[in-house]
């Protein structure tokens, strides 16, 4: 378990914010986004309401 997340308090890449935007206006879930950002479901919501986006529920 300790190795789950690659990206654990590492600071948030330019890359990383342009993808997640992207994927959330897609409406990908909020479980599909961590996971292609190889980030946790948690630090996800987090940028995400910083950057006050809307990520779909699950369907």
């Amino acid at each position: 378990m300790k190795d789950r997340y690659e990206r654990h308090r590492q600071a948030w890449t330019t890359d990383e914010i342009q993808r997640l935007h992207m994927m959330a206006n897609k409406g990908m879930s909020l479980r599909a986004i961590a996971k292609a950002l190889t980030r946790s479901e948690e630090s996800t919501k987090k940028r995400a309401k910083q950057d006050k986006l809307t990520i779909q529920k699950k369907r």
